[in-house]
C-alpha cells in the first residue's frame, strides 16, 4: 500500500506545496486586519514569536504523524494507535477540511469578481459608492455562487492530476508567481507619498498595546495561518520521502509562512497611511478599503489586478490542500478512485459553499445557533474544530506516541541530528496544550480575565 501511495517528487517540491498550504488568505487577507486592529508591530512581534516558538513544534507533530503513518488523516492515527480511538483525530480534521472549504472557496471567488473588475474598471474613488459595490455583490443571488464555482474547479483540477502532477507541479509554477506579484505591489507602494508612516506602524512596536485579546488573536492567527489542526501537514507529509528532513521542511515552511505574512503587511498599510485610512478596517480592509485606494492610484486597474491575482494564487495553493486531506481520506479509507473522491468533495462543496454564498443576501434570515451559513462554517472551523483538533494532536505526540518514534521520524532515521529535540518535547507536553485550551476557552467566551 505504501510503495503505491504518490509521493513529492522533491525536497523544493514539499517546501512549496506546504508553504502554499500556509500562505494563502490567512496571510493576504486576516493577517493585516489583524496587525491593524491590535496596534501594529507588537502584534507582529508577538505573532512571529507564537510561530517559532510553539507552533513550529506543533508543525513537527503533524509532520511526524503522517510521514510515519504514510497515510490519510484518519489512517495515520489507525496505524500508530491501533484499536483505540484516536482514529477520531482524523475525522475532525476531515470535518474541518469540509468546513473551511465553505467558506473559503467563497472568499476565493470573491477575488476572482474583483480580478475582473480591475480589468472593467469597476472600482471607484468613493468609498460610498465601493461599499455599495461590495454590498451589491455579496448578496447578488447569481454572481457570488458563480465564481465560488470557478474557484473551486479550478482547485479540484489541480487536485485530481495528483500529488507530483498536480499539486506539486502547480505549487512550483504558482508560489514562485505569487512572491514576486507581492513584492512588485510592496515596492509600488512604499513609493507613496505618507508610506513611511505605515512602514513605522509595522516595524515600531509599541508594547502598551498589548493585551491578553491580543495575544490570543496572534496565537490564533498562528495556528490559523500554518495550517494546524485540519489534517493538510498530516496528509501532506504522508507524501514524503524518508530521507528528507521533516524538521528543515517545517522550519523552511513555517519562515515561507512569515515572509509572506510580512510582504502582504508591506503590501497593504502602506498605503491605507498613505492615503489617510484607518488600519483597524477589519475584514472590510481587502475587499473594500484597497479597491478604494487602487481607484487613486496611476494605473491602479493593473495593481489591483496584480494585487487580486496573488490572493487569488495564495487561496488556490492553501485550498488544494484541503480538498487533499478529504480526497486521500476517501482514496485510502472508502477505496474509491482519485477522480471520484475529488468529485464527491466537490459536490459536497458546491452545496455548502453555495450556502455561505448566498447567506449574505437572499438567506440572510437564515440562522444555525445565531449565525448565517457563511459565519456559521468559520465559527466552526477556526474556533471548535482546529483547536480542539491541534489540542488532540499535541496531547497525541507528547503522551501517547513513543518518544523513540518521535525521535526516529525528526531524525529521519538517524540520518540528521536533532539538538533541540528535548526542547521540541517540552513544549509539545506542557506548553502547547495549556497555549491551545487557551485559544479554545477564549473562543467560547469562559476567559473573561482578557
Amino acid at each position: 500500500m505504501q510503495n503505491s501511495r504518490d509521493h513529492f517528487g522533491s525536497q523544493f517540491g514539499v517546501l512549496v506545496a506546504v508553504a502554499g498550504s500556509a500562505v494563502g488568505l490567512g496571510n493576504f487577507w486576516r493577517f493585516p486586519y489583524l496587525v491593524g486592529t491590535y496596534g501594529g508591530a507588537a502584534f507582529i512581534i508577538v505573532y512571529i514569536l507564537f510561530v517559532l516558538f510553539l507552533c513550529l513544534p506543533i508543525m513537527f507533530s503533524e509532520f511526524v504523524i503522517g510521514r510515519r503513518s504514510q497515510s490519510n488523516a484518519l489512517g495515520a492515527f489507525k496505524k500508530l494507535a491501533p484499536g483505540t480511538g484516536w482514529w477520531g483525530i482524523g475525522i475532525l480534521c476531515v470535518a474541518a477540511s469540509f468546513a473551511i472549504l465553505s467558506f473559503y472557496c467563497v472568499i476565493g471567488g470573491w477575488t476572482i469578481e474583483y480580478m475582473y473588475q480591475s480589468v472593467i474598471g469597476g472600482f471607484s474613488a468613493d468609498s460610498v459608492v465601493q461599499n455599495q459595490h461590495f454590498t451589491d455583490f455579496s448578496t447578488s443571488p447569481f454572481r457570488p455562487i458563480l465564481w465560488h464555482l470557478v474557484f473551486l474547479g479550478m482547485s479540484a483540477f489541480i487536485v485530481v492530476a495528483g500529488i507530483k502532477n498536480g499539486i506539486e507541479k502547480y505549487a512550483k509554477i504558482l508560489m514562485p508567481i505569487l512572491l514576486v506579484m507581492i513584492i512588485f505591489i510592496a515596492v509600488r507602494v512604499l513609493f507613496l507619498p505618507g508610506a513611511s508612516q505605515g512602514v513605522s506602524f509595522l516595524f515600531r512596536p509599541d508594547f502598551s498595546k498589548i493585551t491578553g485579546q491580543s495575544l490570543l488573536a496572534a496565537l490564533g492567527q498562528a495556528f490559523f495561518s500554518l495550517s494546524l489542526g485540519m489534517g493538510c501537514i498530516i496528509t501532506y507529509a504522508s507524501y514524503v520521502k524518508k530521507e528528507e528532513s521533516i524538521v528543515k521542511l517545517g522550519t523552511y515552511s513555517s519562515f515561507a509562512d512569515l515572509g509572506f505574512a510580512m510582504l502582504a503587511g508591506l503590501a497593504i498599510m502602506p498605503a491605507v497611511f498613505a492615503f489617510g485610512i484607518s488600519p483597524s478596517e477589519g475584514p472590510s480592509l481587502v475587499f473594500v478599503t484597497l479597491p478604494l485606494i487602487f481607484a487613486q492610484l496611476p494605473l491602479g486597474n493593473i495593481f489591483a489586478f496584480v494585487f487580486f491575482a496573488s490572493l487569488l494564487i495564495a487561496a488556490i495553493t492553501s485550498s488544494i490542500s484541503l480538498i487533499e486531506v478529504v480526497t486521500a481520506y476517501f482514496t485510502e479509507e472508502l477505496k474509491v478512485s482519485r477522480r471520484l473522491s475529488v468529485a464527491i468533495t466537490s459536490a459536497v462543496v458546491v452545496v455548502t459553499g453555495s450556502l455561505s454564498a448566498l447567506s449574505f443576501g437572499v438567506l440572510k434570515e437564515v440562522k444555525i445557533f445565531g449565525k448565517g451559513f457563511f459565519d456559521m462554517f468559520d465559527y466552526l472551523a477556526s474556533n471548535i474544530l482546529l483547536p480542539i483538533g491541534g489540542l488532540l494532536i499535541v496531547i497525541f505526540i507528547g503522551w501517547v506516541l513513543s518518544k523513540s518514534a518521535v525521535k526516529e521520524e525528526l531524525s529521519s532515521g538517524g540520518r540528521y541530528k536533532v539538538p533541540i529535540f528535548g526542547v521540541v518535547m517540552f513544549i509539545l507536553k506542557f506548553v502547547a496544550p495549556v497555549a491551545i485550551a487557551l485559544i479554545f476557552l477564549n473562543s467560547l467566551g469562559f476567559l473573561k480575565l482578557f
